[in-house]
């Protein structure tokens, strides 16, 4: 499905269209529809842990998301190999508003959420 990119990805500045892929119930990829070099691995982070947080206002105002919205949470993952070893970006989620195909990457403060980090070892969190 494709979205549009609200505010920047950290880094990818460029990006302003995106195509969302679902590969299975944990993981995703983000492909920028205009530059095919540009993907990213994506995470459900509800697949893994607890995982809440007050969603910034200047997001929801960005992607104009009411009480009422379809709001999906992603994560992005730094793959390595072997895949035990990839990371995975808490403090700075993809949200998407599911009902008008856009998308934001928030910066969540590490103070505030000091139980999320920037780069989470995947398998600290296998069963």
């Amino acid at each position: 499905m494709s979205y549009e990119v609200r505010g920047t990805i950290l880094g990818f500045e460029d990006t302003l269209n995106v195509e969302i892929n679902e590969i299975d119930e944990l993981f995703s990829t983000m492909q920028d529809t205009n530059d095919s070099n540009i993907s990213f691995t994506l995470a459900n982070p509800y697949a893994l842990r607890e995982y809440s947080f007050d969603l910034p206002s200047d997001i929801k105002a960005l992607l104009h998301i009411t009480s009422d919205s379809s709001v999906s949470v992603y994560n992005i993952v730094v793959i390595q190999k072997p895949l035990e070893n990839s990371t995975i970006n808490f403090l700075a989620p993809i949200i998407v508003n599911n009902d008008n195909k856009k998308i934001a990457q928030a910066v969540l403060n590490s103070n505030k959420h000091p139980e999320f980090g920037m780069a989470e070892s995947i398998k600290s969190f296998k069963a």
